[in-house]
């Protein structure tokens, strides 16, 4: 097997070399990638009696944190330390939009790039700090991302592009790269997962620029959760403890029961994804007993931590194996996670979080809920209504009905009133008058 899988990797060497549309460095990260997927580098299964449950050095709970420096002074030494990225590679087609996700209007007519953008830009006039954002594009939305952002040009935030990498889709016939078989379009490329950002940060040369500028961390989120916004406590806690790396975490509930966890394990702290976890103890992973806590992908990361790593080659994260079909063609596409780098930094650490840092929209379903009187917007921030005496959103559950953004706005006359509803489920060709009240 071995040997085969070494003339496998040598063969996709030279096709890969010949493809002119990427870089070295694409080129390289890519073999190496598959070179390490060829010798069983996917997510290997850990030993479950080895698992411990991370205690509260190295998962902190927020509330223990030191509160925040009285002095604006002090405040702004914090924030000219940080920059803001936002995950911007993802394109809004699950919910029948075209163009970069982080476009789709969320309320009052702003996009969260929109909100994004505000965000920071109130803290800057706040404090007279220099916070820029970062957006690690893809292949899929850097052109009209790059249109989108010249509308800011006006306000205090300085905004960096920069792409994730551009990998060929393996065809698992032949192992050979799919654009090197005449599938030169998009489709014969994708991006490999968010645990691209730390070379793509390198290579891109925005991670030496900001460390010239004197910048510290970087706090890495979705461009889709609109809870993820800049918190000095969290900032302040890394800055005097020096953890290289912290993940948010958040109790789970019975709607995240997939998402991955933090456990020590051999004397570091590491992320648990269910793709690791052996089949006789995957409903023991989805219990909210045993595993109280999930990952929000809200990550805050020394800069120069990431320097020495990725010069080092030393972020080899579980690879994970996503197979597509392109034209009847069955391909691999081989990515990684940004949460699965954490046992590679020092003192790294996990924070418990309140579930209000993590409001993602994934679906039309979640767009009702902020559009809804559950919560308003002050100074681009989303905030919760204090009217609701359950800590818990409902659940809502839409029919395929509204599934579309533009379908989901046309059945609504206006968003009901949900600050009493529990649970909603539509299902068929329902529409909404103006005014309308859900309780229970």
């Amino acid at each position: 097997m071995a040997a085969v899988a070494t003339a496998n990797v040598d063969k996709l060497k030279s096709e890969v070399a010949a493809l002119s549309q990427i870089s070295d460095n694409e080129k390289n990260g890519f073999i190496n990638l598959v070179s390490r997927y060829v010798s069983g580098g996917e997510a290997e299964h850990v030993e479950w009696s080895k698992i411990q449950t991370p205690t509260d050095e190295v998962v902190v709970p927020y509330d223990g944190l030191a509160p925040t420096p009285d002095d604006p002074a002090e405040i702004k030494t914090l924030l000219d330390k940080l920059v803001v990225l936002k995950l911007n590679g993802g394109l809004g087609t699950t919910m029948g939009c075209t163009g970069p996700k982080s476009v789709i209007e969320v309320r009052n007519g702003l996009t969260f790039l929109d909100l994004i953008v505000i965000q920071i830009e109130t803290l800057n006039n706040k404090y007279g700090s220099s916070v820029p954002l970062l957006l690690m594009n893809s292949f899929n939305t850097h052109d009209d991302t790059q249109k989108i952002v010249e509308k800011y040009t006006k306000s205090n935030v300085q905004i960096h592009t920069f792409n994730q990498s551009q990998y060929p889709r393996l065809v698992v016939e032949d192992f050979s790269p799919l654009p090197s078989k005449g599938q030169t379009g998009k489709d014969g490329w994708y991006p490999p997962g968010h645990g691209d950002v730390f070379p793509s940060l390198k290579n891109s040369g925005k991670l030496d620029l900001l460390l010239s500028q004197g910048k510290e961390y970087v706090f890495v989120a979705n461009s889709d959760n609109l809870g993820a916004v800049v918190d000095l406590k969290i900032l302040n806690h890394l800055i005097h403890k020096k953890n290289e790396y912290c993940m948010e975490v958040t109790p789970k509930t019975l709607a995240d029961v997939k998402g991955g966890t933090l456990i020590s394990y051999e004397g570091r702290v590491q992320l648990l994804e269910i793709a690791q976890v052996p089949d006789a103890h995957v409903n023991e992973f989805k219990s909210i007993e045993k595993f109280k806590i999930f990952n929000t992908n809200n990550l805050w990361v020394n800069l120069n931590a990431i320097k020495r790593l990725v010069e080092a080659d030393a972020l080899k994260m579980e690879i994970i194996p996503n197979p597509k079909e392109v034209d009847g063609v069955k391909v691999l596409q081989l990515e990684t996670a940004a949460g699965a780098a954490i046992r590679f930094f020092n003192h790294a650490i996990g924070i418990n979080v309140p579930r209000s840092r993590f409001l993602p929209v994934k679906a039309t379903s979640d767009l009702l809920l902020v559009q809804s009187d559950l919560y308003t917007l002050e100074d681009g921030f989303v905030i919760r209504n204090k009217a609701r005496t359950n800590p818990a959103n409902p659940t809502i559950e839409l029919g395929p009905e509204f599934k579309k953004v533009g379908n989901f706005l046309s059945r609504f006359k206006s968003i009901p009133s949900i600050l009493e509803l529990d649970s909603l489920k539509v299902s068929g060709d329902v529409w909404f008058g103006a005014g309308v009240v859900l309780k229970g």
